[in-house]
């Protein structure tokens, strides 16, 4: 009888723990990742320039290259510069625009990226998607999962809150992006993969029924490894779907509508969900999901990130433009603006009870 199998794209090192990043020069090469130590690090001007003088001396062979922002362009640059440098890896120390451009970059070379997340403002930490600025606005692009993955929890409790409480966000955004892609599948046929789509909504809901604070080792190990879950599923489904949902057009739409006033990508895609959920009548999600973000500090309704019940009915209207072909709980109901307008009011009664 033959056995099927079927191999899994993920990194061969994920180190989730306080005082991770000490360890970062052994870990390459225990690994044989970098058995050389020829290594190109892509690091911030900020967080990252003091990381580079802590971690210098025990990476004597690295080459360090400061990133100047999160666009295609920055990207490119990082791959031009480094494409003669003969390294057996790039690492990407930082945040998430300095991690996406690793990413993209290393794949332009051909070479093996390893991230080091400096904090937890969403899944892209360990995706096969760089999001970069372009000139036409924001771009998704395909590249091969870090090869290893480090996240010192004593790093991640320096950087702001913020980006913790963004993470939150984005991971409990797979719920119901996942219910999405159920609701496709049950109206149009669309194949789901059913190990990508276990893995993000189990990733979502560690973190929606977790207990502990932000600032609590355990909570943070949590919220690390379900962002890690939810790139490894997208890395498993060929695609965005397990973590993408009617949650992420919505955002979409914030940014492409109103570039100057949008609040973060976890913020904006938790509070997506909660309303997704609610507009598929799941009242009981759509209260837990609430909670939970209420609890952590997210907002929970569009007045609390800057936005009036008009303008995020007009996102709301939008929203399924910014994703041509995927269906969502938006396209199922087409409802009129005079119908997201009267489901928000009825949202906004419901989770202020």
């Amino acid at each position: 009888m033959p056995v099927l199998t079927r191999l899994i794209p993920s990194p061969v090192v994920v180190d989730i723990r306080a005082g991770a990043l000490d360890d970062l020069a052994s870990v390459l090469a225990d690994q044989r990742i970098s058995h050389s130590g020829r290594l190109a690090v892509a690091v911030s001007g900020g967080s990252g320039a003091r990381l580079r003088e802590r971690l210098a001396p025990s990476l004597p062979g690295a080459v360090w290259y400061e990133v100047g922002g999160g666009t295609l362009d920055d990207a490119v640059r990082l791959a031009d510069e480094m494409k003669s440098g003969h390294y057996d890896a790039v690492v990407g120390l930082g945040g998430g625009k300095v991690i996406d451009c690793a990413k993209y970059s290393a794949a332009r070379v051909g070479l093996p990226m390893v991230a080091v997340a400096t904090n937890l403002s969403h899944d892209g930490i360990c995706s096969p998607v760089s999001i970069l600025d372009n000139d036409a606005g924001r771009g998704s692009y395909g590249v091969p999962t870090p090869i290893a993955l480090l996240i010192d929890l004593d790093v991640i409790r320096e950087a702001p809150m913020r980006f913790v409480r963004s993470g939150i966000g984005d991971a409990l955004s797979n719920i119901s992006a996942v219910a999405d892609w159920e609701l496709a599948n049950r109206v149009n046929g669309e194949k789901i993969d059913g190990l990508a789509a276990a893995m993000a909504r189990q990733a979502g809901e560690a973190v929606l029924r977790h207990p502990g604070g932000c600032g609590e080792d355990e909570f943070l190990t949590v919220l690390s490894e379900g962002l890690v879950l939810s790139g490894i599923a997208m890395s498993i489904a060929g695609h965005t779907r397990p973590s993408s949902g009617a949650c992420h057009e919505i955002s979409h739409a914030l940014d492409l509508l109103y570039p100057k006033r949008a609040a973060s990508h976890g913020e904006q895609v938790g509070l997506g969900a909660a309303f997704a959920m609610h507009l598929r009548g799941d009242t009981e999600r759509a209260l837990l999901m609430a909670g939970t973000l209420r609890r952590h500090g997210l907002p929970v309704v569009a007045e609390e990130i800057g936005f009036d019940d008009d303008e995020f009915v007009r996102a709301v209207e939008y929203a399924p433009q910014t994703r041509p072909g995927r269906y969502t709980v938006l396209e199922h109901l087409e409802l009129s603006a005079e119908g997201i307008r009267k489901a928000y009011a009825g949202y906004v009664a419901e989770v202020a009870g």
